[in-house]
């Protein structure tokens, strides 16, 4: 067991940094958005590679950072029924949910998406829009995004197991809001401090 933990917290660190450090991408899409209307509205001009580039950031977001929201505990649960539960009884539902439903739905899509990011790589497919990118980059986000939660899942699974064993910590202790943006305040003093 030492040794899987040990796999786990590496799968954890492998996806803390991946989500603490693609929180810079939020700041960009908003930038790039705002930018973006204001020189529409101001100069009547706009551009599809504007767009294209904000929807591949918060693509970007949305599925590289799923698997720090998993780890973090901070994904959608339905606890009516469950919220009920024993510590013990809950944590077998997760276990139960992690082998029947994420683990193999994380896994077919990874698979899925792959062959799709593949053929647009092998022709180089641009956006059908004027002035748009290239697209194989965005589809490369999603069998990255998925492999990723699939490990993430994983890890999860190898948590849980050493929770009902007694050899681990409950990993489904939910974390405090505030922690992430005391460590993005932190982050941006510490930005602050370098370039100075």
């Amino acid at each position: 067991m030492k040794s899987l933990l040990a796999f786990s917290r590496a799968i954890d660190g492998l996806n803390t940094r991946i989500g603490r450090g693609l929180i810079w991408l939020v700041l960009a899409a908003v930038v790039i958005s705002a930018v973006n209307a204001i020189v529409r509205k101001a100069f009547d001009v706009s551009s599809n590679a504007f767009l294209e580039t904000q929807w591949y950031l918060f693509s970007a977001i949305f599925l590289l950072c799923s698997p720090y929201t998993l780890l973090r505990n901070e994904h959608i649960r339905i606890d009516v029924v469950a919220g009920r539960l024993s510590n013990r009884a809950q944590t077998w539902i997760d276990v139960f949910g992690t082998v029947f439903f994420l683990l193999p739905m994380a896994l077919v899509i990874t698979y899925l998406s792959w062959v799709v990011f593949m053929r647009s790589w092998n022709i180089n497919e641009m956006s059908s829009n004027a002035g748009g990118l290239v697209i194989w980059p965005a589809r490369l986000l999603v069998p990255v995004g998925f492999f990723l939660l699939a490990l993430q899942g994983i890890s999860q699974l190898i948590k849980l197991v050493a929770h009902l064993r007694g050899q681990g910590p409950d990993p489904n202790v939910r974390h405090d809001p505030a922690e992430a943006e005391k460590a993005l305040a932190e982050a941006i003093l510490r930005e602050r401090g370098a370039t100075k």
